[in-house]
């Protein structure tokens, strides 16, 4: 069993930026997959961005793309997603996913393991 904990999510101005952060706990995240997920009130979870278990390969959301970068730090044990020149409608949840190996998937379905989630609040 996997167990992730975000961190870093907060309110910030349109305009400003973010990064959030996720571990896993107890086992090191070297052969997984890691993907970030976000929801809105009242919206369905949609996929935001994903790095391959190698950090080989990554893939984004359209919506996102230019402004958020996913990343992941073996020594730290750590995955982050640098969130810059946000926008109210990146206002969400942000969850951390993982999946044992495979490339950058952008389905929630693809996904083992879920953290609690983050707050993110972009303010007008």
């Amino acid at each position: 069993q996997v167990q992730l904990e975000e961190s870093g999510g907060g309110l910030v101005q349109a305009g400003g930026s973010l990064r959030l952060s996720c571990a896993p706990s107890g086992r090191t995240f070297s052969s997984y997959t890691m993907g970030w997920f976000r929801q809105a009130p009242g919206k369905e979870r949609d996929f935001v961005a994903a790095i391959s278990w190698n950090g080989g390969s990554t893939h984004y959301a359209d919506s996102v793309k230019g402004r958020f970068t996913i990343s992941r730090h073996s020594a730290k044990n750590t995955v982050y997603l640098q969130m810059n020149n946000l926008k109210p409608e990146d206002t969400a949840v942000y969850y951390c996913a993982a999946r044992l190996g495979g490339s950058a998937y952008a389905s929630l379905g693809q996904y083992d393991y879920w953290g609690q989630g983050t707050q993110v609040t972009v303010a007008s």
